[in-house]
């Protein structure tokens, strides 16, 4: 069944996502190494080793068209873009809204890779497939759907004050200087190994990466070394909310559900792709749960220097009042009531917080409001013991974006979902501090100097 055919039966899109049975982002890794508080603190006292080899898919793009394909689907700008480099890419549907953002490295001469989430590689796959491009595709999905196959490459990340030093000890002869999103080719335990600068806690670090076969001799020369810098392994669990200390919204919901000129991808994209939606804030259209790339803080990235889908709409929106990214430090006394709410013998509890990651559907949206207005939704959502709180990445209006704003968050469904994680419960009121995004300082002056 295609997409189009079930929000069709559904009745729309909203009805289709808010009941549908499709469980949160699987993490098909270790969940935890040692425990999930420690580790988390690696990344931000020492060093940590995530892996990110199994809960991703990628898609090899290879052919005389490679470059022109992307570039007329991603708003970035692809001047100067060459081996041994990496970008974000953003991908935006004819109106400007975003459909998600991916790394995209170029591995060599029409030849690159799309790594993440499935949204945006469906789209590209998509363009490839139906508009007479010269290229040809391979894609290698994630394990939780290869269920037992091993991926094609292996995929880590170093990272963590101590992550430099650890670098410069485990590669063979002298560490290159590479800059943010910058790749370079070195040898660790006898190994190429492609090495990324980039990080996902929002602290310095390299993502390496390399065939399969050849995992066990790096993450050994990794692990030994560490030995001497604090390095910890962190698991699935750790990992999911590390993106709350550094800013980055993993999951929007795709704008792919409306308008004629997206009933063609409808119809070709089969149901399954269509994921959960759950939270406590509501509407009928599905409009208002898309963002634009200026509300997700990938103002920048916008590039009019080239033709892409969406153009049109973006510039008419680059100069418009625009919501922005915050983080949301939620009240403490406030979460451990929800806490306490289980232990309460008469009533309904408050919905559970799982911990450390509390998102549980695929597309998180929570209402924020002030003195009872809504200002904002409330997305992804997890504990960080780095910095003792329960955080969430917001869009909200410009007026509430100074840092110390209190909102209160609106935590539960109303009325509850038939989706299997969601049990019988009440709505309750969160008090929350509007703080940057992202929320930890590094991440917001040096680290893609670092």
């Amino acid at each position: 069944m295609s997409l189009e055919e079930a929000v069709g039966r559904a009745g729309g899109p909203v009805e289709l996502l808010r009941n549908a049975r499709a469980a949160p982002y699987t993490f098909p890794v270790t969940p935890e190494f040692s425990n999930w508080r420690d580790e988390q603190r690696a990344w931000r006292e020492s060093c940590a080793l995530l892996d990110q080899s199994h809960h991703m898919t990628d898609l090899y793009v290879e052919g005389p068209d490679a470059l022109r394909l992307l570039s007329e689907l991603g708003v970035n700008s692809f001047e100067g873009f060459a081996k041994d480099k990496a970008k974000q890419f953003v991908a935006c549907n004819p109106r400007g809204y975003v459909i998600g953002d991916v790394i995209l490295y170029y591995l060599e001469e029409n030849r690159l890779d799309l790594v993440g989430h499935p949204m945006v590689l469906d789209w590209v796959q998509y363009h490839a497939e139906t508009g007479g491009y010269g290229v040809s595709l391979e894609r290698d999905e994630n394990s939780a759907v290869r269920r037992g196959a091993p991926p094609k490459v292996y995929r880590y990340q170093v990272q963590g004050p101590e992550a430099a030093a650890l670098m410069r000890e485990v590669v063979e002869g002298e560490l290159p200087e590479v800059r943010f999103f910058n790749t370079a080719d070195v040898r660790i335990g006898g190994c190429r190994v492609r090495a990324l600068r980039h990080g996902m806690a929002g602290r310095p670090g390299y993502e390496l990466s390399g065939p399969w076969e050849e995992r066990e001799r790096v993450i050994g020369a990794i692990l030994e070394a560490g030995e001497n810098h604090g390095l910890r392994r962190a698991g699935s669990l750790a990992y999911s909310a590390a993106n709350l200390e550094s800013g980055w919204l993993p999951a929007p919901l795709p704008a792919i559900y409306t308008g004629e000129e997206m009933k063609p991808y409808r119809q070709w994209l089969p149901a399954r792709r269509a994921g959960s939606l759950g939270g406590s804030f509501y509407s009928e259209r599905i409009e208002d749960y898309y963002f634009t790339p200026y509300e997700l803080g990938y103002g920048h990235m916008v590039k009019f220097d080239h033709d892409f889908v969406g153009r049109e709409a973006l510039e008419e929106m680059a100069d418009a009042p625009q919501r922005r990214k915050v983080t949301l430090v939620w009240e403490g006394e406030d979460v451990a009531g929800v806490f306490g709410s289980l232990f309460e013998r008469e009533g309904l509890p408050a919905k559970y917080i799982d911990l450390p990651k509390s998102r549980y559907a695929l597309f998180h949206y929570d209402r924020v409001e002030k003195d009872g207005r809504v200002v904002g939704v409330s997305t992804d959502c997890g504990y960080s013991y780095n910095e003792r709180a329960m955080l969430s990445l917001a869009v909200v209006e410009e007026e509430f974006c100074e840092p110390g704003t209190e909102v209160v968050l609106l935590w539960g469904e109303e009325p509850n979902s038939a989706k299997p994680q969601v049990e019988e419960h009440r709505q309750v009121e969160i008090r929350a501090r509007v703080q940057p995004a992202p929320l930890v300082e590094f991440a917001r002056t040096a680290y893609r100097a670092g």
